[in-house]
C-alpha cells in the first residue's frame, strides 16, 4: 500500500483516531478480520501506555499537550504482520465452554485474558446468535481483531453448544496475552528501579527533545536509553545471573526496532553470547519456529527477517562475536535463510486471482550439527502441496549453504559482511560454550 499522509500526524506520531481508521485501511484485504477501534475501544489501554496489535504490544505517546499519541511505523509494522497470517476457517479450536467452569466476570481494569473475556460476553449476551444481533454496532474487538467474525458455534445431539475459533486467531491472541505480560511485568520492574533512585517531584516528568513521555503500563513516565553496545562479548550463562541485569534491561530502547522498550535479552544459542536487549515483538519474530528440535516451518514472516529489514536483522545476529568471526548464522536460522532465499526459485506456485502464490508451507529440517559440517545436510520441502502431501525441494550440504549465504550477505549487507571474517577470532573459545540454563528465578524471565 502507498504511504500517505495520516491526519493527525506529528513528526512519525498519530493521534489515536487516525490510528484507528490507519489499523482497518491496511489490514483491510487480511484473512484476521479486524474493525475500527484498537485504540479508543475497550478493552484497548491506549492511556495506560500501550495497545495490543495481533501479538504485538504498541507503545502510545503522550505529547506535552496532554494528547496521546501512537508511531505510526509501529501500526503500519503490526499490520504487514498481521496481513502475513495464513488463515483457514476449517481448522477450528475449542474455547469453550467448558464444564466445570465457573462463570467469569469481565474485569476492564485486568490484561486480556481473551478466553475469559469471549466467555463472559457471550455468556452475558445469550449466546453468539444474540452477539450477533446486538443493537449496537460496537465491534467485538481483542487486539484490534474482530473475533465475532470468525467465532464459530457447534452443537452436539442438539443440546451442548461450543465455540471455537480458527487455529491461527488463537496463536494471535496467545501471543497478544503472553507479550502484554511480559510488557507488564518489564513495566513493574522499571517502576521498582525507580522507586530507589526517585528524582524530586518537579524533576520526575523527563522529557525527550522533542517534549514527549513515553508511559509504562503503570502509568509511570520512562526515559529509554539507546542499546550502544555495552555488553558485547558477554555469556548470557553468566550475565543471567547478575542481580539486577533484567532492571538494566528494562531501560534500554530495543536494539532492533529501537521504539519499543526491551524485556528480553537476546542471545546466540549456538555460541553463548548476549547479542542485545530486544523488546518481546522482536524476540518473537525472530524466535526459530520449531516443529521438532531439528525441523523448523519457515513462515511468511521471514520476509520481514531476509527481505524487508534484512539490514537491521544481520547487523543484530553479528553481534554476537562466535557468529560475526565466522561470517554465518546460527544453525536454524542459515537453514531458514536456505529454505526462504536460497531454494525460493525451486518452490512450487499455483494460480491465484492476483497471479500466481506459493502453494504449501515451507520447512526446512537438518540431520547433524553445524559442529561437524562435513555431515550436516539441510532438506527443504514443502508440506500440503497439492503436488504432493509432503514434497522435498531440495537437499544442501552445511558447507554450501554457508558459502551462498557469505555472497548473499555481501550484495545485501555490505556493511554486515565487512565487519565479518576470521580475522575477528581472537579471544573466542576453541570450542562452543554451552548455555547453561538459570533456574534460580530472574534467569528465564530474561528468555
Amino acid at each position: 500500500m502507498s504511504e500517505r499522509v495520516m491526519p493527525g500526524r506529528t513528526d512519525g506520531l498519530i493521534t489515536l483516531g487516525a490510528a484507528d481508521a490507519l489499523w482497518v485501511d491496511l489490514t483491510a484485504d487480511s484473512a484476521v478480520s479486524t474493525a475500527s477501534g484498537a485504540f479508543t475501544c475497550s478493552p484497548a489501554r491506549a492511556r495506560a501506555g500501550y495497545v495490543l496489535l495481533g501479538s504485538h504490544v504498541v507503545a502510545t505517546v503522550r505529547a506535552s499537550g496532554g494528547q496521546w499519541s501512537v508511531p505510526e511505523v509501529e501500526v503500519r509494522r503490526a499490520a504487514a504482520e498481521l496481513n502475513a497470517v495464513g488463515m483457514d476457517r476449517r481448522d477450528l479450536v475449542r474455547i469453550g465452554p467448558f464444564r466445570g467452569t465457573p462463570r467469569q466476570e469481565c474485569n476492564e481494569e485486568t490484561p486480556l485474558r481473551w478466553r475469559r473475556r469471549i466467555t463472559a460476553e457471550l455468556q452475558e449476551l445469550g449466546g453468539p446468535e444474540r452477539a450477533a444481533r446486538r443493537e449496537d454496532d460496537r465491534p467485538y474487538l481483542l487486539a484490534g481483531i474482530d473475533w465475532r467474525q470468525m467465532l464459530v458455534e457447534q452443537t452436539r445431539d442438539g443440546t451442548q453448544r461450543t465455540w471455537w475459533l480458527p487455529r491461527a486467531v488463537v496463536r494471535l491472541l496467545d501471543g497478544a496475552e503472553h507479550a502484554e505480560t511480559q510488557w507488564v511485568q518489564a513495566a513493574r520492574t522499571r517502576q521498582a528501579s525507580a522507586a530507589v533512585t526517585e528524582p524530586p517531584s518537579h524533576l520526575r516528568k523527563a522529557r525527550d527533545t522533542d517534549g514527549r513521555q513515553t508511559m509504562s503500563p503503570e502509568g509511570r513516565t520512562v526515559s529509554l536509553r539507546p542499546y550502544n553496545k555495552e555488553l558485547e562479548g558477554q555469556l548470557y550463562s553468566a550475565l543471567s545471573r547478575k542481580p539486577g541485569t533484567s532492571r538494566k534491561v528494562a531501560g534500554w530502547a530495543c536494539a532492533v526496532c529501537r521504539t519499543a522498550p526491551a524485556t528480553v535479552l537476546d542471545h546466540c544459542h549456538e555460541h553463548g553470547y548476549v547479542r542485545a536487549p530486544v523488546c518481546q515483538s522482536c524476540n518473537t519474530l525472530e524466535r526459530p519456529d520449531h516443529l521438532y528440535s531439528n525441523d523448523i516451518r519457515v513462515a511468511n514472516r521471514y520476509t520481514r527477517l531476509f527481505d524487508t529489514d534484512a539490514d537491521d536483522w544481520l547487523r543484530h545476529w553479528h553481534r554476537c562475536p562466535g557468529c560475526r568471526a565466522r561470517t554465518t548464522l546460527p544453525l536454524p536460522h542459515l537453514a531458514a535463510w536456505t529454505a526462504h532465499i536460497a531454494c525460493r526459485s525451486l518452490r512450487p506456485t499455483h494460480r491465484a486471482p492476483r497471479g500466481r502464490k506459493p502453494c504449501g508451507v515451507l520447512r526446512v529440517s537438518w540431520t547433524g550439527s553445524q559442529n561437524a559440517p562435513r555431515s550436516c545436510l539441510l532438506t527443504v520441502a514443502v508440506d500440503f502441496c497439492p503436488s504432493g502431501e509432503h514434497r522435498v525441494l531440495a537437499q544442501v550440504p552445511y558447507r554450501e549453504a554457508a558459502e551462498r549465504f557469505r555472497i548473499w550477505l555481501s550484495e545485501t549487507a555490505p556493511a554486515v559482511a565487512a565487519a565479518a571474517g576470521p580475522d575477528r577470532l581472537d579471544g573466542l573459545p576453541a570450542q562452543i560454550r554451552p548455555v547453561i540454563a538459570d533456574t534460580s528465578g530472574e534467569g528465564p524471565a530474561l528468555f
